[in-house]
Protein backbone atom coordinates (compact mmCIF):
# COMPACT_ATOMS: atom_id res chain seq x y z
CA UNK A 1 0.00 0.00 0.00
CA UNK A 2 1.08 3.23 -0.70
CA UNK A 3 1.78 5.69 1.62
CA UNK A 4 2.81 9.62 1.23
CA UNK A 5 4.54 10.83 4.03
CA UNK A 6 6.05 14.23 4.36
CA UNK A 7 7.52 16.26 7.71
CA UNK A 8 8.69 13.34 9.27
CA UNK A 9 10.34 14.80 12.43
CA UNK A 10 13.80 14.26 13.10
CA UNK A 11 15.13 12.53 16.46
CA UNK A 12 15.55 14.76 19.06
CA UNK A 13 14.61 12.31 21.79
CA UNK A 14 17.91 10.93 23.06
CA UNK A 15 17.18 6.92 23.94
CA UNK A 16 16.48 5.98 28.15
CA UNK A 17 19.12 4.71 30.14
CA UNK A 18 18.46 1.80 31.10
CA UNK A 19 19.80 -0.34 34.14
CA UNK A 20 18.86 -3.92 35.51
CA UNK A 21 19.93 -4.88 39.08
CA UNK A 22 19.20 -8.34 38.03
CA UNK A 23 19.52 -9.51 34.13
CA UNK A 24 19.22 -13.11 34.61
CA UNK A 25 15.53 -13.16 35.35
CA UNK A 26 13.06 -14.02 32.70
CA UNK A 27 10.39 -11.02 32.72
CA UNK A 28 8.04 -12.08 30.53
CA UNK A 29 7.33 -15.06 32.66
CA UNK A 30 6.38 -13.03 35.82
CA UNK A 31 4.12 -11.07 33.71
CA UNK A 32 2.22 -12.56 30.67
CA UNK A 33 -1.22 -14.07 31.54
CA UNK A 34 -0.73 -12.47 35.33
CA UNK A 35 -4.02 -11.43 36.25
CA UNK A 36 -2.82 -10.88 39.96
CA UNK A 37 -2.56 -7.24 40.65
CA UNK A 38 0.64 -5.17 41.11
CA UNK A 39 0.63 -3.45 43.93
CA UNK A 40 2.94 -4.60 46.52
CA UNK A 41 5.16 -6.62 44.19
CA UNK A 42 9.26 -6.29 45.38
CA UNK A 43 10.60 -5.96 42.29
CA UNK A 44 14.66 -5.22 41.38
CA UNK A 45 14.06 -3.58 38.48
CA UNK A 46 15.48 -0.40 37.52
CA UNK A 47 16.05 2.16 34.86
CA UNK A 48 14.46 4.72 32.06
CA UNK A 49 12.83 3.42 29.00
CA UNK A 50 11.09 6.83 26.93
CA UNK A 51 9.28 6.14 24.33
CA UNK A 52 6.47 7.82 22.31
CA UNK A 53 3.94 7.71 19.13
CA UNK A 54 0.46 6.77 18.40
CA UNK A 55 -1.65 9.65 20.58
CA UNK A 56 -4.17 7.52 20.39
CA UNK A 57 -2.99 5.01 22.85
CA UNK A 58 -2.08 8.23 25.58
CA UNK A 59 -4.64 7.31 28.25
CA UNK A 60 -4.07 3.93 27.63
CA UNK A 61 -0.40 4.17 27.70
CA UNK A 62 -0.29 6.12 30.68
CA UNK A 63 -2.56 3.54 32.46
CA UNK A 64 0.12 0.41 31.65
CA UNK A 65 2.58 3.44 32.93
CA UNK A 66 1.09 3.45 36.10
CA UNK A 67 0.68 -0.20 36.77
CA UNK A 68 3.56 -1.13 35.80
CA UNK A 69 6.01 1.47 37.76
CA UNK A 70 3.36 0.14 41.00
CA UNK A 71 5.21 -3.12 40.25
CA UNK A 72 8.34 -1.54 39.41
CA UNK A 73 8.57 1.74 41.46
CA UNK A 74 12.37 2.03 40.33
CA UNK A 75 11.40 2.29 37.03
CA UNK A 76 10.77 5.55 35.42
CA UNK A 77 8.56 5.07 31.60
CA UNK A 78 7.41 7.80 29.71
CA UNK A 79 5.48 8.40 26.48
CA UNK A 80 5.27 10.95 24.12
CA UNK A 81 1.89 11.27 22.05
CA UNK A 82 4.02 12.71 18.89
CA UNK A 83 1.44 10.33 16.36
CA UNK A 84 2.38 7.60 14.96
CA UNK A 85 4.49 9.15 11.79
CA UNK A 86 7.00 10.71 14.56
CA UNK A 87 7.06 7.67 16.63
CA UNK A 88 8.00 5.12 13.47
CA UNK A 89 10.67 7.79 12.52
CA UNK A 90 11.88 8.57 16.00
CA UNK A 91 12.04 4.13 16.51
CA UNK A 92 13.82 3.53 13.29
CA UNK A 93 16.59 6.58 14.29
CA UNK A 94 17.57 4.69 17.35
CA UNK A 95 15.57 7.02 19.59
CA UNK A 96 13.01 4.86 20.81
CA UNK A 97 13.51 1.48 21.78
CA UNK A 98 10.12 0.90 20.40
CA UNK A 99 7.06 3.52 19.18
CA UNK A 100 3.01 3.35 18.96
CA UNK A 101 1.50 2.98 15.53
CA UNK A 102 -1.58 2.81 14.15
CA UNK A 103 -0.57 1.96 11.04
CA UNK A 104 2.45 -0.37 9.85
CA UNK A 105 5.74 -0.11 8.29
CA UNK A 106 5.58 0.60 5.04
CA UNK A 107 7.71 -1.41 2.75
CA UNK A 108 10.83 1.97 2.74
CA UNK A 109 10.51 1.42 6.79
CA UNK A 110 10.27 -1.96 6.82
CA UNK A 111 13.70 -1.52 5.22
CA UNK A 112 15.43 0.83 7.23
CA UNK A 113 14.32 -1.50 10.10
CA UNK A 114 16.55 -4.20 9.15
CA UNK A 115 19.35 -2.12 9.65
CA UNK A 116 17.55 -0.42 13.09
CA UNK A 117 17.23 -3.81 14.28
CA UNK A 118 20.57 -5.99 13.57
CA UNK A 119 19.63 -7.63 10.41
CA UNK A 120 16.03 -8.71 10.70
CA UNK A 121 12.87 -6.33 9.88
CA UNK A 122 10.91 -4.84 13.21
CA UNK A 123 7.28 -6.66 14.40
CA UNK A 124 3.99 -5.25 15.27
CA UNK A 125 2.55 -6.27 18.06
CA UNK A 126 -0.90 -5.17 18.51
CA UNK A 127 -1.70 -4.36 21.71
CA UNK A 128 -4.92 -1.64 21.67
CA UNK A 129 -8.21 -1.88 19.84
CA UNK A 130 -10.00 0.93 19.41
CA UNK A 131 -12.85 2.28 17.24
CA UNK A 132 -12.61 5.26 15.86
CA UNK A 133 -15.61 7.93 16.85
CA UNK A 134 -16.74 10.18 13.87
CA UNK A 135 -17.34 13.09 16.31
CA UNK A 136 -19.32 16.25 15.67
CA UNK A 137 -20.87 19.68 17.40
CA UNK A 138 -24.26 20.12 16.06
CA UNK A 139 -26.38 22.15 18.55
CA UNK A 140 -30.28 20.53 18.80
CA UNK A 141 -28.80 17.13 16.99
CA UNK A 142 -28.40 14.29 19.36
CA UNK A 143 -28.63 11.45 17.58
CA UNK A 144 -26.51 11.14 13.80
CA UNK A 145 -27.22 8.21 11.12
CA UNK A 146 -24.87 8.44 8.44
CA UNK A 147 -23.49 5.07 5.54
CA UNK A 148 -20.37 5.28 4.26
CA UNK A 149 -21.49 7.32 0.82
CA UNK A 150 -22.37 10.27 3.06
CA UNK A 151 -19.63 10.14 5.13
CA UNK A 152 -17.08 10.37 2.44
CA UNK A 153 -19.12 13.12 0.53
CA UNK A 154 -19.03 14.85 3.79
CA UNK A 155 -15.27 14.57 4.18
CA UNK A 156 -14.63 14.82 0.27
CA UNK A 157 -16.42 18.49 0.72
CA UNK A 158 -19.57 17.15 -1.53
CA UNK A 159 -21.96 18.10 0.88
CA UNK A 160 -21.30 21.14 2.74
CA UNK A 161 -24.44 21.65 4.70
CA UNK A 162 -26.08 19.55 7.90
CA UNK A 163 -29.30 19.80 6.24
CA UNK A 164 -28.41 18.34 2.84
CA UNK A 165 -31.18 15.27 1.55
CA UNK A 166 -28.81 12.89 1.61
CA UNK A 167 -28.18 13.42 5.27
CA UNK A 168 -31.83 14.23 5.95
CA UNK A 169 -33.02 10.94 4.39
CA UNK A 170 -31.05 8.75 6.46
CA UNK A 171 -32.25 10.77 9.68
CA UNK A 172 -35.67 11.19 9.57
CA UNK A 173 -37.85 13.20 12.16
CA UNK A 174 -34.40 14.85 12.92
CA UNK A 175 -34.66 19.04 12.46
CA UNK A 176 -31.41 19.32 10.67
CA UNK A 177 -30.33 22.93 10.57
CA UNK A 178 -29.19 25.13 7.45
CA UNK A 179 -25.72 25.47 8.87
CA UNK A 180 -22.41 25.05 6.78
CA UNK A 181 -20.49 21.68 7.72
CA UNK A 182 -17.36 22.29 8.96
CA UNK A 183 -15.16 19.24 8.90
CA UNK A 184 -11.92 18.76 10.96
CA UNK A 185 -8.88 16.34 10.18
CA UNK A 186 -5.55 15.65 11.43
CA UNK A 187 -2.65 17.95 10.70
CA UNK A 188 0.09 16.02 11.41
CA UNK A 189 0.82 12.59 10.23
CA UNK A 190 -1.51 9.85 11.85
CA UNK A 191 -2.24 6.42 11.88
CA UNK A 192 -6.48 7.22 12.62
CA UNK A 193 -6.03 9.33 9.35
CA UNK A 194 -4.37 6.42 7.61
CA UNK A 195 -7.32 3.75 9.15
CA UNK A 196 -9.91 6.35 8.45
CA UNK A 197 -8.80 6.79 5.01
CA UNK A 198 -8.36 3.48 4.61
CA UNK A 199 -12.17 2.98 5.58
CA UNK A 200 -13.69 4.98 3.17
CA UNK A 201 -11.60 4.03 0.49
CA UNK A 202 -12.98 0.33 1.16
CA UNK A 203 -16.47 1.31 1.93
CA UNK A 204 -17.36 4.25 0.02
CA UNK A 205 -14.99 4.00 -3.51
CA UNK A 206 -16.81 6.33 -5.57
CA UNK A 207 -17.38 8.76 -3.19
CA UNK A 208 -13.57 9.02 -1.87
CA UNK A 209 -10.91 8.90 -4.70
CA UNK A 210 -8.30 9.15 -2.78
CA UNK A 211 -5.38 6.75 -1.32
CA UNK A 212 -5.42 5.43 2.09
CA UNK A 213 -2.26 8.10 3.55
CA UNK A 214 -1.26 9.04 7.43
CA UNK A 215 -1.43 12.41 5.00
CA UNK A 216 -4.78 14.41 5.26
CA UNK A 217 -5.50 14.54 1.17
CA UNK A 218 -8.68 17.09 1.24
CA UNK A 219 -8.17 20.46 0.89
CA UNK A 220 -10.67 22.91 2.85
CA UNK A 221 -10.82 21.01 5.99
CA UNK A 222 -9.39 22.48 9.53
CA UNK A 223 -6.15 21.04 10.44
CA UNK A 224 -5.40 19.87 13.88
CA UNK A 225 -2.54 18.60 16.10
CA UNK A 226 -3.11 15.22 17.45
CA UNK A 227 -6.04 13.11 18.80
CA UNK A 228 -6.58 16.34 21.42
CA UNK A 229 -6.10 18.75 19.09
CA UNK A 230 -9.38 17.16 16.80
CA UNK A 231 -11.45 16.75 19.87
CA UNK A 232 -10.82 20.21 20.89
CA UNK A 233 -11.50 22.08 17.17
CA UNK A 234 -14.70 20.15 16.93
CA UNK A 235 -15.96 21.08 20.32
CA UNK A 236 -14.85 24.53 19.84
CA UNK A 237 -16.73 24.93 16.78
CA UNK A 238 -20.49 25.18 15.53
CA UNK A 239 -21.44 22.41 12.54
CA UNK A 240 -18.26 20.73 12.83
CA UNK A 241 -17.10 16.43 12.21
CA UNK A 242 -14.07 15.02 12.73
CA UNK A 243 -12.60 12.09 13.43
CA UNK A 244 -10.59 10.50 16.34
CA UNK A 245 -9.98 7.31 18.62
CA UNK A 246 -13.50 7.01 20.66
CA UNK A 247 -11.50 6.69 23.99
CA UNK A 248 -11.39 11.03 23.69
CA UNK A 249 -15.05 11.63 22.21
CA UNK A 250 -16.39 12.66 25.75
CA UNK A 251 -19.60 14.91 25.67
CA UNK A 252 -19.39 15.01 21.46
CA UNK A 253 -21.91 13.39 19.00
CA UNK A 254 -20.87 10.44 18.16
CA UNK A 255 -22.42 9.07 14.24
CA UNK A 256 -24.18 5.98 14.13
CA UNK A 257 -22.38 3.92 10.70
CA UNK A 258 -24.50 1.89 8.79
CA UNK A 259 -23.25 -1.57 8.34
CA UNK A 260 -25.39 -3.49 6.41
CA UNK A 261 -28.93 -2.92 6.94
CA UNK A 262 -28.41 -1.10 10.17
CA UNK A 263 -26.79 1.87 11.38
CA UNK A 264 -23.81 0.51 14.48
CA UNK A 265 -23.04 2.43 17.56
CA UNK A 266 -18.77 2.37 18.08
CA UNK A 267 -18.42 0.23 20.56
CA UNK A 268 -14.95 -1.62 22.15
CA UNK A 269 -16.84 -4.82 21.46
CA UNK A 270 -18.52 -3.68 18.11
CA UNK A 271 -14.81 -2.92 16.91
CA UNK A 272 -13.72 -6.52 18.38
CA UNK A 273 -15.94 -8.26 16.10
CA UNK A 274 -13.69 -6.90 13.02
CA UNK A 275 -10.41 -7.27 14.26
CA UNK A 276 -11.33 -11.47 14.83
CA UNK A 277 -12.61 -11.80 11.61
CA UNK A 278 -9.95 -10.07 9.82
CA UNK A 279 -6.75 -11.82 8.74
CA UNK A 280 -3.37 -11.53 9.28
CA UNK A 281 -1.37 -9.43 6.67
CA UNK A 282 -0.34 -11.53 3.84
CA UNK A 283 3.83 -12.22 3.93
CA UNK A 284 4.64 -11.19 7.63
CA UNK A 285 6.83 -13.53 9.88
CA UNK A 286 5.77 -15.67 12.63
CA UNK A 287 6.13 -13.14 15.42
CA UNK A 288 4.87 -9.91 13.55
CA UNK A 289 1.16 -9.69 14.19
CA UNK A 290 -0.01 -6.63 11.91
CA UNK A 291 -3.28 -7.50 10.91
CA UNK A 292 -5.05 -7.11 7.69
CA UNK A 293 -8.93 -5.29 9.12
CA UNK A 294 -12.12 -6.30 7.00
CA UNK A 295 -13.52 -2.61 6.11
CA UNK A 296 -16.46 -3.90 3.79
CA UNK A 297 -17.65 -6.50 6.74
CA UNK A 298 -22.23 -6.63 6.34
CA UNK A 299 -22.31 -8.74 9.41
CA UNK A 300 -24.97 -7.28 12.17
CA UNK A 301 -23.13 -5.67 15.38
CA UNK A 302 -19.72 -4.51 13.39
CA UNK A 303 -18.39 -1.16 13.69
CA UNK A 304 -15.64 -1.48 10.68
CA UNK A 305 -13.79 2.33 11.24
CA UNK A 306 -11.50 0.87 14.06
CA UNK A 307 -7.54 0.78 14.79
CA UNK A 308 -5.48 -1.62 15.66
CA UNK A 309 -2.81 0.05 17.24
CA UNK A 310 0.29 -1.75 17.63
CA UNK A 311 3.91 -1.76 19.44
CA UNK A 312 6.50 -2.10 17.13
CA UNK A 313 9.37 -2.99 18.17
CA UNK A 314 12.68 -5.31 17.43
CA UNK A 315 13.15 -8.99 17.68
CA UNK A 316 16.31 -8.66 19.35
CA UNK A 317 18.37 -6.15 21.08
CA UNK A 318 22.08 -6.24 21.25
CA UNK A 319 21.63 -4.14 24.57
CA UNK A 320 20.42 -6.63 27.34
CA UNK A 321 19.31 -4.21 29.80
CA UNK A 322 17.17 -2.36 26.82
CA UNK A 323 16.18 -5.50 25.83
CA UNK A 324 15.22 -6.75 29.35
CA UNK A 325 13.28 -3.31 30.32
CA UNK A 326 11.47 -3.95 26.76
CA UNK A 327 10.37 -7.45 27.18
CA UNK A 328 9.08 -6.77 30.74
CA UNK A 329 6.54 -3.47 30.06
CA UNK A 330 5.58 -4.98 26.93
CA UNK A 331 4.67 -7.86 29.01
CA UNK A 332 2.53 -6.20 31.23
CA UNK A 333 0.68 -4.09 28.50
CA UNK A 334 0.08 -7.82 27.14
CA UNK A 335 -1.38 -9.34 30.53
CA UNK A 336 -5.10 -9.34 31.31
CA UNK A 337 -4.02 -6.40 33.84
CA UNK A 338 -2.58 -4.69 31.49
CA UNK A 339 -5.16 -4.81 29.31
CA UNK A 340 -8.11 -4.28 31.97
CA UNK A 341 -6.25 -1.08 33.08
CA UNK A 342 -6.43 0.16 29.25
CA UNK A 343 -10.21 -1.12 28.70
CA UNK A 344 -10.75 0.95 31.98
CA UNK A 345 -8.80 4.05 31.23
CA UNK A 346 -9.65 4.15 27.51
CA UNK A 347 -12.28 2.13 26.34
CA UNK A 348 -10.83 -0.27 24.53
CA UNK A 349 -10.99 -3.79 23.18
CA UNK A 350 -9.14 -6.43 25.08
CA UNK A 351 -7.06 -8.29 23.43
CA UNK A 352 -8.83 -11.77 23.10
CA UNK A 353 -7.21 -14.88 24.70
CA UNK A 354 -6.49 -16.16 20.60
CA UNK A 355 -4.26 -12.60 20.11
CA UNK A 356 -3.24 -12.72 23.70
CA UNK A 357 -1.68 -15.77 23.54
CA UNK A 358 0.22 -15.17 19.85
CA UNK A 359 1.23 -11.49 21.32
CA UNK A 360 2.82 -13.10 24.30
CA UNK A 361 4.71 -15.76 22.32
CA UNK A 362 5.96 -12.86 20.38
CA UNK A 363 7.32 -11.55 23.07
CA UNK A 364 8.39 -14.20 24.75
CA UNK A 365 10.94 -14.79 21.50
CA UNK A 366 12.40 -11.41 21.50
CA UNK A 367 16.25 -11.76 21.93
CA UNK A 368 18.78 -10.32 24.21
CA UNK A 369 22.68 -10.10 24.05
CA UNK A 370 24.69 -11.52 26.88
CA UNK A 371 25.25 -9.47 30.13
Amino acid sequence: MKRNRSGRLSAVVAAGVLALAACGNDPVASNTGNDQPTSGVTSDLSGELAAGGASSQEAAMQAWIAGFQEAHPDVTVSYDPIGSGGGRTQFLEGAYPFAGSDAVLDEEERQQSVERCGGSPAIHLPVYISPIAIVYNLEGVDDLQLSPSTIAKIFNRQITTWNDPAIAAENPGVDLPDLPISPVSRSDESGTTENFTEYLAAAAPEDWPHEPSGDWPVEGTQGAQGTSGVIQTVRGGQGTIGYADASQAGDLGTVKVKVGDEYVAYSAEAAAKVVDASPRVPGASQHDLAIELDRTTTEPGTYPIVLVSYVITCPSYDDVTEGQLVKEFLGYIASEEGQRRAADAAGSAPLSSEMTEQVQAAIEAIQVGSS
